[in-house]
């Protein structure tokens, strides 16, 4: 069946996290960053990745499945879903000790060539003084899937930094383990079976089971702390890309990167060659 443009203008109710180092830490170290901002609990505050708010984001984006309209969908037209594109808008850095809360938002659903678009605007804000910490404008498209009710929109996504063209970049390489997917779904907390369960992964249609797409991106903004911003990760205010080729595992990607003023545009590729992210930014302060 179609995606019910009525779910636009729908949330979730929001969902609360305590925020720990032994958390924080995990995460950074499931995709190899030892940055001791993120590791050394005797130097003071642990503080988050830039890419950590992923985590506290997948429940509510599970739970945004709840929200009216959605149950248009069958199971096997879910599991069409793809993460296509992220655009994360950091306001201050996630530390140890924080209570977090998360609320999802459908702010439109159109029809594309592929299927079915959605954006999903995450708001991650300070339980106790109400503050925006994050938040995310997620796009997701459900292939082959068409829409019922016409396009509909509440609010436009922000649009991204230009990417320019990336004649002077750093090519950087990153070893991605054969266990990496692994790793990265225990420490992040994130569980999607695509990528850790081969046969569920091969009766998707996949070749194997595949990196999630933000542990990519994850892989790559560390990258960029390091060599951009003097590895210090409070600098990153708005970083994304848009996901569009799959990483196995082991293999070895490429992160090309330039810095033009604030921003640091990059792209992430294979191992043969294709596109993993494509028009990624990361904004400095």
């Amino acid at each position: 069946m179609p995606l019910d443009s009525s779910t636009v203008g729908g949330a979730t109710n929001p969902m609360e996290h305590s925020i720990d180092a032994r958390w924080l830490m995990a995460y950074a170290a499931g995709i190899g960053d030892l940055n001791p901002v993120y590791m050394d609990t005797a130097a003071g505050t642990v503080a988050a990745h830039p890419v950590f708010p992923v985590c506290i984001e997948w429940p509510v984006i599970l739970n945004a499945r709840e929200i009216a309209g959605s149950h248009s969908l069958s199971l096997a037209e879910s599991a069409r879903g793809v993460h296509a594109a992220h655009d994360l808008h950091i306001y201050r850095p996630i530390r140890d000790g924080d209570h977090l809360a998360t609320q999802a938002t459908m702010i439109n659903v159109r029809s594309i060539k592929p299927g079915a678009a959605y954006t999903l605007r995450l708001d991650t804000t300070d339980v106790h003084s109400g503050d925006l910490v994050a938040r995310t404008y997620q796009l997701g498209i459900y292939r082959g899937v068409e829409v019922s009710g016409g396009d509909r929109s509440v609010e436009e996504a922000p649009a991204w930094p230009k990417a320019p063209e990336l004649d002077q970049a750093h090519n950087i390489e990153i070893d991605v383990a054969v266990g990496a997917a692994h790793t990265y779904t225990e420490c992040a907390r994130i569980w999607n079976p695509i990528h850790t369960d081969r046969a569920v992964a091969l009766s998707a249609g996949l070749p194997d089971i595949i990196l999630h797409g933000p542990a990519t991106l994850g892989l790559a903004v560390s990258r960029v702390v390091d060599h951009f911003a003097e590895g210090k990760p409070a600098l990153v205010s708005r970083l994304g890309g848009r996901f569009s080729a799959m990483v196995l595992m082991p293999s070895t990607i490429t992160l090309q990167a330039q810095r033009i003023a604030d921003t640091v545009f990059y792209q992430v590729l294979t191992e043969d060659g294709q596109t993993a992210i494509s028009n990624g930014f990361v904004v400095l302060e």
